[in-house]
């Protein structure tokens, strides 16, 4: 989820959108086959339109396979899954990526659209000189309600853990820092701590928790749409498209903070298409792309220039656009290194016991 992404373990689908299938290596290209790319990218996070604009003005194939979650894209990575050339890591990932040798340090000069990046989202931390990755787009990590199916006052984590009236009616994102981290800022910590003490308290929180919780899922769209559960822990951007299609969805932005984060696009050391790469990177930092990205898919935009092209109803939306006041107590997940596994085995006990 992403200033600032989403996971439900579910085995990634590769969706051919041209009416194709998942590339095949480079070696089996032809002179006459179609020039390709592959992406790696989170569910709802890439318009059709702008997937048929690409192939339009570049004669490029685009194929698209989804995600649920960082670490189920670097297991995929890991595996030796081929056929990804670009994908949308959030910002601790790239990090973590970067570390693992997995990815291509970027030619800036094959995507002259960067000059239009907002300061805001270029050189990070976790990237300070964007070697490696240029940022897609910004999001939080918050509480959405369906106000058809819940009525009552909902401003906090607190809101959500001691409410008696949510068991069976609220979802949590099926990822193990996204959850960690709500549980974590419920007791006013920090959501990258390595104390073992203050993870204890996270974790009988959500063994607390997990008797009212209905599904671990991240993602959320239709589950709120469809009334599945009343209450859902999502991510900024599938929040505001449930609330687009239904106006008695909310989202908010926890009293006691959460996690923001940026998604950001890469290039793999093994990207086959890397020159098609670049040219799906650049068109999607366009102008064009990002306007219809942030309208179609309500991700914090990354020019300088998108804002004041969206309409009123989206460039005025406080979920979207955060309040300096609410977004510094926000913060974005980190590389925890060696540490990580502290939260691996907080979660083995959250999803088995």
């Amino acid at each position: 989820m992403s200033i600032l992404k989403t996971g439900l373990k579910i085995l990634p689908v590769c969706l051919a959108l041209i009416f194709t299938g998942c590339t095949k290596s480079s070696d089996s290209k032809t002179q006459n086959s179609p020039r390709q790319v592959n992406l790696a990218i989170w569910g709802n996070y890439l318009s059709p339109e702008m997937v048929q604009k690409f192939t339009e003005k570049t004669g490029i194939q685009l194929n698209i396979s989804n995600y649920t979650s960082n670490e189920e894209l670097l297991a995929k990575v890991q595996a030796g899954a081929g056929g990804i050339d670009v994908a949308v890591p959030s910002d601790y990932m790239v990090s973590i990526m970067a570390k693992l040798d997995l990815l291509e340090p970027l030619d800036k000069a094959q995507i002259p659209n960067t000059s239009h990046l907002l300061s805001e989202v270029t050189n990070q931390a976790f990237d300070p000189e964007n070697k490696f990755s240029m940022p897609y787009s910004w999001s939080t990590a918050g509480i959405a309600i369906n106000r058809d199916l819940f009525k009552g006052t909902l401003k906090s984590w607190k809101d959500v853990f001691n409410n008696a009236d949510l068991k069976g009616k609220v979802s949590l994102l099926d990822d193990v820092r996204e959850v960690t981290a709500a549980a974590l800022k419920f007791h006013g910590y920090s959501v990258n701590t390595t104390k073992p003490e203050e993870l204890k308290k996270a974790e009988e929180t959500l063994l607390k928790m997990k008797s009212k919780v209905k599904m671990f899922n991240s993602d959320t769209i239709e589950a709120l749409v469809n009334k599945e559960v009343a209450v859902a822990h999502t991510y900024s951007t599938d929040a505001l498209q449930a609330a687009a299609q239904n106006s008695k969805i909310e989202y908010i932005l926890p009293e006691e903070g959460g996690t923001r984060s940026i998604d950001n696009l890469v290039v793999f050391k093994s990207a086959e298409n890397k020159k098609e790469a670049y040219a799906l990177i650049d068109f999607m930092l366009s102008s064009e792309a990002n306007v219809s990205f942030v309208k179609s898919i309500w991700g914090g935009p990354v020019l300088k220039e998108t804002r004041a092209q969206l309409p009123d109803n989206v460039k005025n939306n406080k979920a979207l656009f955060p309040t300096q006041s609410q977004i510094s107590k926000f913060e974005n997940l980190v590389d925890l290194g060696d540490n990580t596994r502290l939260y691996d085995e907080l979660w083995t006990k959250i999803k088995t016991e």
